[in-house]
């Protein structure tokens, strides 16, 4: 049964999910049909990662600014214009005959699925309250992943069904009919838009220091690789931005006006924990997911077919997971998430082992079981953690809280793509001090995405001190676990709304 009041908000809510998943599938099934998309284009080592970060860089630009533009005029024109934009690119970048107009037409499609998820998150925020509110963001934290993880195998079904010349467009083609859906139904579903800000001018120098620090952070790992000195330029760059950029945030506080990242979003240690939790957790499965695609194809010469088969148990055990997971986190509260981030470095550690040892007849299988084991961790870890983060975005600030949580996410997946790839091609060619051969440069791969999952325990434990459990009453979940049965919803309003 979805959260809401009433049948209105649940049909918000059916859109809402409608257009993460969309926007999600469409970067993950093209995992997948980068071999095939290579080949038919002629494309160069650096277009193919232009294709493929580029939509996450402009993904993450557009996060901010849309989430402060919705904040501040409404969610609801946004949303149309984003997924109209997204529609007409996708077909676009399906049909384009060279590298550069599948860069172009993916850059503005990233743009629009940006400007498309943060008035998502926005309008949740805005239309429900108390546990409807938690039940609404986790339900779309479960969609999300379980779009992301069913791309390859999506994805691995269309090559093999058109062949490797086209197939890759029919991927890219595969948003536009759910675009289309989605777009009809907010047309007619959607609320009608409203300003939840109470300041009505945007904070332009602040997105344009925001949007410059985040270019500069994502662009040398989706660029072909230079030189050490060149990296510590941007690195300084970046350095010399944000430092920047926090200054320029302080000083409109002082002056009394509204700034581009709420108040209340830097000072909340939960919210900073959870995004860090959040980033880890995220630019781990992307990259692990890819370094699987490759490693199926190139290293053990699967066919994209067999390759989306062992990725399907993946998308099956998230979706199952998630939905068992309230059940969990009424036991025990956020540990949920220690337990999803546990059970995901055990995933990534069996399945290193396995390629060192397993006869290659029988790799496919065991590693559809770690897959499997995978996708259970990331349901119990994604929908919790997700949640309990925007729990602490203010109102007024929905939009923007909900556009920093992603852009941070996207922001870990450029970088971790870059990275755990580069380790993985780097030892498959046996340029590295540990050997060569694809099965020693997965089991590293994976190992590196372990050591991220691993990293992300640290501010999952710090965050479970911050904060402060609430008076229980057994039956009742909460997001720190069981709670009292009341009404929230006055507690979630701002105080103008009381």
């Amino acid at each position: 049964m979805l959260p809401g009041e009433d049948r209105a908000a649940r049909r918000v809510l059916l859109v809402c999910l409608a257009a993460g998943a969309t926007t999600l599938l469409d970067q993950a099934v093209l995992n997948i049909a980068v071999p095939s998309l290579r080949h038919s284009l002629g494309a160069d080592a650096a277009d193919v990662q232009w294709i493929v970060a580029g939509y996450s860089l402009a993904f993450g630009l557009a996060l901010v600014p849309g989430g402060s533009l919705g904040d501040l005029h409404g969610r609801k024109r946004l949303f149309l214009a984003g997924m109209a934009v997204f529609l007409l690119a996708g077909v676009v970048a399906a049909t384009g005959g060279g590298p550069g107009t599948v860069i172009g037409a993916r850059l503005v499609q990233g743009a629009a699925a940006g400007l498309v998820n943060s008035q998502v998150i926005g309008t949740i925020q805005d239309v429900f309250h108390g546990l409807d509110r938690g039940r609404a963001l986790g339900l779309y934290a479960v969609t999300a992943g379980v779009a992301a993880a069913l791309g390859p195998p999506l994805g691995g079904a269309l090559v093999a069904g058109y062949g490797a010349g086209t197939g890759w467009r029919y991927c890219l083609l595969l948003s536009a009919p759910c675009a289309l859906v989605t777009l009809t139904l907010a047309t007619r579903w959607l609320p009608p838009p409203r300003r939840t800000a109470r300041d009505s001018r945007l904070d332009v120098t602040g997105l344009g220091l925001a949007c410059a620090c985040t270019l500069t952070v994502m662009v040398p790992f989706i660029r072909t690789p230079g030189s050490g000195g060149a990296a510590l330029l941007w690195a300084a760059g970046a350095c010399a931005l944000a430092g920047t950029f926090v200054a320029q945030q302080r000083l409109r506080v002082r002056r009394g006006r509204v700034p581009l990242v709420h108040p209340a979003l830097a000072s909340s240690r939960p919210y900073l924990l959870g995004t860090a939790v959040a980033m880890a957790q995220f630019g781990s499965s992307i990259a692990a997911s890819l370094v699987l695609t490759v490693f199926l194809q190139d290293g053990l010469g699967l066919s994209a077919l067999m390759t989306a088969a062992v990725s399907l148990p993946s998308a099956v055990a998230m979706g199952v997971s998630s939905a068992l997971a309230w059940r969990l986190v009424r036991r025990i509260g956020v540990r949920t998430v220690s337990v999803g981030l546990v059970s995901g470095i055990c995933a990534a550690l069996a399945g290193a082992v396995a390629v060192l040892f397993v006869p290659a007849a029988a790799l496919p299988i065991v590693l559809a079981a770690t897959q499997a084991l995978s996708g259970a961790a990331g349901g119990l870890a994604v929908s919790p953690n997700q949640t309990q983060v925007l729990q602490h975005a203010p109102a007024e600030a929905a939009g923007v809280g909900g556009g920093v949580l992603q852009m941070a996410q996207r922001i870990a997946a450029a970088v971790c793509l870059s990275a755990v790839s580069a380790v993985y091609l780097h030892t498959a060619s046996g340029t590295t001090a540990v050997g060569g051969g694809p099965r020693t440069a997965y089991a590293l791969a994976s190992c590196v995405c372990a050591g991220l999952l691993a990293a992300a325990l640290v501010p999952a434990r710090l965050r479970r001190a911050a904060v402060p459990p609430r008076p229980s009453r057994p039956g009742v979940p909460t997001a720190n676990g069981p709670g009292p049965r009341h009404d929230r919803r006055r507690e979630d309003r701002s105080p103008q709304e009381r």
